[in-house]
């Protein structure tokens, strides 16, 4: 498909959008709270969310970094990807006064967990296969990700990035991570398609 520039006017029908979070997505969503869920659908978005026991063998549990190669690269990828393209339920409190607009999810949302700012390893360390929740490790399964990104042009994936932590012990590998993902993840990967973007949440 031919590359289009992303603006930030809300678009003129609605939209079906989707956000795979835990409880700081909830509390993100809820009205009176953050009021994302009503400020979406303000601006024509209608909003579904994933949360805890969501989805096929209740993948919506695992939101670690490493868990969205389950998702998105997982052996159950195409099962666990329809029934998010296909999820039109609310597993949060937030107001969506807009009527169902019919059809499957265009932009899907997801966001790791605040435990995940604790990476350890060094700010600058290259993607690696090896670790859980480390610089390296993370870098490698958002490099991972981008192949199903890639199969699916007609949708807009939007990374959160996991919110900080109290603990500054790793507060360096948490913002280098995340300026990473911000500012060279995808050009890094040379990826072609304009389906991809990232939300410092972080900052």
């Amino acid at each position: 498909p031919a590359q289009q520039g992303i603006g930030a006017d809300p678009p003129q029908e609605p939209v079906k959008l989707i956000f795979i979070h835990h409880s700081t997505g909830e509390n993100w969503l809820e009205d009176g709270y953050g009021n994302l869920g009503s400020r979406l659908a303000e601006n024509n978005y209608y909003v579904s969310d994933t949360n805890y026991g969501w989805g096929p063998d209740g993948i919506g549990d695992r939101t670690d970094i490493p868990d969205w190669l389950e998702w998105f690269r997982g052996e159950n990828t195409p099962e666990i990807a329809q029934a998010l393209f296909e999820e039109g339920e609310q597993h949060s409190s937030y107001s969506r006064p807009l009527p169902d607009p019919g059809g499957a999810n265009q932009i899907i949302l997801f966001k790791s967990c605040f435990p995940n700012s604790d990476l350890e390893g060094s700010p600058d360390d290259l993607p690696t296969t090896e670790g859980w929740l480390s610089v390296g490790h993370a870098k490698y399964v958002y490099n991972q990700l981008l192949d199903f990104f890639a199969q699916h042009p007609e949708k807009l994936f939007v990374v959160i990035t996991a919110p900080p932590l109290s603990d500054s012990s790793n507060a360096d590998n948490a913002r280098g991570f995340n300026l990473w993902l911000v500012n060279d993840w995808l050009s890094e990967n040379d990826y072609p398609y304009y389906n991809v973007a990232v939300f410092d949440f972080y900052n």
